[in-house]
């Protein structure tokens, strides 16, 4: 993986950005990374946690930067890259970030490159945990997840090949598609699940000495609820035009089987919790 960016800059010390960095240090021919983090203290742990060259001084995080990678919530993430331009950022550079949300960043972050040899081509991998933190970091946390690419400003096919090369690299399944696309398939795939696992955790876990004595099923649905709510106010917020369609197909679907308990429809009901099974099988098959 060196060899497609010798020098790698993570900006953002969080699970991703952790992560990221740690799986680099660890893989075979390992580039020099960076890993900036805003907070001293966070640079100092994520060095005792093996990454050698975490900073919290971005002028020594910039320098010399192949491919710069905004490991930092989607609405920070323009304000970072002109304190990087500041800083020191080189040209001939690549940006790309791991943001759940891709219209924005392509909205806001080209326009800073202005006069500038600097390109940006959007990524999202999608991998993450309810944990956050440099804590939480963990090297194999991108094997096998997808990573999703948005190149809307057309950067040559050399430069994207060779960060999806890179994406590679660290166990990713990569796959392009435009930023509006990424929005829509996410708001469906994973910012309607979150929403769905937030909203059954408040409503079945109000007395926690009742949620006790519930199972697996509780434990598994509502594993995600327990990630950064600031975070995920900031992502679904982002991406609200994108996850209102299905938010309304939602809450009409759960109003078709409150109207078959309501009228006592056993065969409607059966049809309803069917369809669930099929489709969640259909998931499992893909492996």
């Amino acid at each position: 993986m060196s060899a497609v960016f010798p020098h790698v800059t993570i900006l953002g010390g969080g699970l991703l950005g952790g992560s990221l960095a740690l799986a680099l240090e660890n893989g075979t021919a390992a580039p020099e990374v960076r890993l900036w983090a805003r907070r001293k203290e966070s640079a100092d742990s994520a060095r005792e946690r093996g990454i050698a060259g975490a900073t919290s001084d971005l002028a020594e995080a910039v320098s010399a930067a192949d491919l710069v990678v905004l490991a930092v919530p989607v609405g920070s993430m323009p304000a970072l890259v002109s304190l990087a331009l500041e800083a020191g950022l080189p040209d001939g550079c690549l940006v790309t970030d791991v943001g759940s949300v891709k219209r924005a960043p392509h909205q806001t972050i080209p326009p800073l490159f202005a006069g500038r040899d600097i390109e940006f081509i959007g990524s999202h991998p999608m991998a993450g945990s309810e944990r956050t933190g440099i804590a939480a970091i963990n090297p194999r946390l991108f094997e096998q997840a997808a990573c999703l690419l948005t190149n809307d400003e057309g950067v040559s096919q050399a430069r994207a090949g060779a960060l999806e090369e890179f994406w590679q690299g660290v166990g990713c399944r990569t796959a392009w598609m435009s930023a509006p696309i990424h929005d829509e398939l996410v708001a469906r795939i994973s910012h309607l699940p979150h929403i769905v696992a937030a909203s059954t955790a408040r409503i079945c876990i109000r007395d926690s000495k009742e949620g006790r004595f519930g199972g697996g099923g509780l434990r598994d649905t509502t594993r995600v609820a327990s990630g950064n709510p600031e975070m995920w106010t900031e992502i679904v917020q982002e991406n609200r035009e994108a996850v209102a369609g299905p938010l309304r197909e939602l809450i009409a679907d759960l109003g078709a089987l409150l109207g078959n308990l309501e009228n006592g429809d056993h065969e409607a009901t059966l049809r309803w919790l069917s369809e669930g099974k099929l489709q969640r099988d259909q998931l499992l098959s893909l492996g």
